[in-house]
């Protein structure tokens, strides 16, 4: 009888150990993965900090309007798929999103019509340099105020 306990009370201590080695290691990957969400949040937020613009000027068009944005913070601007405009028209009392479209005339979104002078990065608004934005509405009117709101949140506003 003697050796059943001794087998008994082995394998308990094994299962112990393997129930022991589960727990550690998972309290582990779990500690590897919020520090790993942690350092994203704070880089990110660090990205927020740095990106700042401006709109220096605002025109109504024939098919909406024109505003030229300069990139008045450290961190390039460059995913504009990403940036939205959001405009407020008075003729229907409502918010009207814009968002980023490659080619120009289309109605309900917005293009670059004007990169201007460019020299380290191509399509990328690089800290100082300005672009001239197209915003296509459709009723083809201008509104009365607009907000362009860039990926990661950070947004400035105009009226018309």
């Amino acid at each position: 009888m003697a050796v059943a306990d001794l087998i008994g009370a082995a394998i308990g201590v094994l299962l112990l150990v393997i129930v022991a080695y589960l727990l550690v290691g998972s309290t582990i990957s779990t500690a590897q993965i919020v520090t790993t969400a942690q350092k994203s949040v704070t880089l990110q937020e660090q990205i927020q900090l740095r990106t700042d613009f401006t709109i220096t000027d605002a025109t109504p068009s024939l098919s909406g309007f024109n505003c030229t944005i300069k990139n008045t913070g450290t961190e390039i601007i460059s995913d504009f798929t990403h940036m939205d405009i959001i405009a407020y028209d008075n003729s229907s009392k409502n918010y009207q999103l814009y968002t980023y479209s490659n080619s120009s005339g289309v109605y309900g979104t917005w293009t670059i019509s004007f990169y201007g002078n460019e020299v380290i990065h191509s399509h990328e608004l690089d800290p100082g340099e300005s672009y001239i934005l197209q915003v296509t509405t459709s009723t083809g009117t201008p509104p009365s105020w607009f907000q362009i709101t860039t990926g990661n949140g950070v947004y400035a506003s105009e009226f018309l």
